[in-house]
Order: structure tokens, then sequence, then C-alpha cells
């Protein structure tokens, strides 16, 4: 099902707005069942390799907890059928910058290269947010291997099961100040969104942007997502 769902998305469009942002959004990819699953199996300690309370290492204010293999299949899913479509995008990325990095078509190859180097955790997570819940501006770089784009899925209702929270993206431009994009997905929208760096076209050619992310303070209610990172972790 999921599947025929990532196949019908218009890519060109999802790609086109890659290249100018480095963000998009794809809109009700999942329904209310599926993200009402996801949030009530947070309990499930089975489903998890590892809990971070976010305020213990100052990364803000809440909880996350990686996924352990093997992963539910919705998200294995998602995962490996996404991947695709992302990978020739990141691929003209690196050649845009001239760094010498080809990602391969697959998602079971992408797996592979970072099981070659150690990075055999997954990276996968889902996060919990209360009131005064919020995530610091940071990048997703778990070892040697990592992709260039990650997606988030919203599982709850902005506005109607939480206020504030928005994502924040900051893009840091060379010789120049930050810009901060705020965006406020609506539940079971998919957000793709750039992991690290990416290129932007300028007078002598393509620079280097950086790019991190975060979210705001949340004012009430609660707030869930899930992280889909491609690249494995070292721990």
């Amino acid at each position: 099902m999921y599947m025929d769902k990532i196949s019908a998305i218009n890519w060109p469009a999802i790609t086109e707005e890659l290249h100018e942002k480095g963000y998009a959004i794809v809109p009700d990819l999942l329904s209310d069942e599926n993200c009402k699953q996801i949030i009530d199996n947070y309990s499930n300690p089975n489903a998890y390799r590892k809990t971070v309370l976010m305020e213990r290492y100052r990364f803000g204010s809440g909880e996350y907890k990686y996924f352990d293999y093997p992963l539910p299949d919705l998200i294995q899913a998602i995962r490996s059928t996404v991947y695709p479509h992302l990978a020739p995008i990141a691929n003209s990325w690196m050649k845009a910058l001239n760094i010498n990095t080809q990602f391969p078509d697959s998602f079971q190859e992408l797996q592979t290269l970072c099981h070659n180097h150690n990075q055999t955790k997954p990276t996968v997570l889902i996060l919990k947010y209360g009131k005064g819940g919020h995530n610091t501006m940071h990048q997703d770089l778990y070892g040697e291997i990592f992709f260039p784009m990650q997606l988030v899925l919203f599982l709850n209702e902005p506005d109607i099961d939480f206020t504030g929270g928005e994502f924040v993206l900051m893009e840091q431009i060379p010789r120049a100040q930050s810009k901060a994009i705020v965006l406020k997905p609506k539940k079971g929208d998919m957000l793709i969104f750039t992991t690290n760096f990416r290129p932007v076209k300028g007078s002598k050619g393509y620079y280097r942007v950086n790019m991190k992310h975060g979210v705001s303070q949340l004012h009430s209610g609660e707030r869930h997502t899930l992280g889909i990172i491609f690249h494995d972790a070292l721990t």
C-alpha cells in the first residue's frame, strides 16, 4: 500500500523544491490510524534499543527513543521506498559541490555501505515533547557515512493536540546572517529536508550552505514525530 502511495508522489515537483529550498512537504502520507498506532507503540520497550532524555545532554527538553531492528513494516517500507527517489538528488548535490561521493541507487546498498563502516545501529527514532518541550538546533550525523536528506513524519495535529512546537530549519549562508525557516506541517505529513548541507547557485557557481534543524518550544499539549534517517549509526 505505502509503496504505491510513495510511487504516486509527484517526485519531479519534490525534486525541484529540494533543489530550490532544501526541504519539501508531502501531505497526508500517514493515516490517522497509522499515527495512532505509532504513538501507542511508544510504551512498548521491546521496540526500542535506546531512550534519550534530552535535558541530560542539553539537547533540549523532551524524550526520544531509537527503534531496534527489525523495524516495524510501515517504517521499513517508507525508509526503503523513499530512498531511491532521493539518491539521484543527493548525487547531483555532491557533483555540484565537487565532492567525490556517490550514493548507491538502493537503500539496501546504502545499508551495506554503512555496515562496512561499522555503522550497524538503526537511527530511526520517535520523539515526544510536552509543554515547554523543545529541540535545540542540530544535525543528525552518526558516522563517516551520512546521507544528506532525512524525513520527519508528524503524528499529532498542530493547534489541536498541541500549540507551539514548530519545526525550525536554520540555513547558515557563508559570509551572511543565518536564515530561519519555520514550518508547521499537519498530522500525517512527511517533511523531507537537508541533513547537513546543500548546494546553492551563486554568481561564481555553486556554494555550500549548511543547515540545522530543531523544534520551537511547545506552549501546550503533546507532540510526537517519527524521524527517519537513512544512514545507520556507530553506537
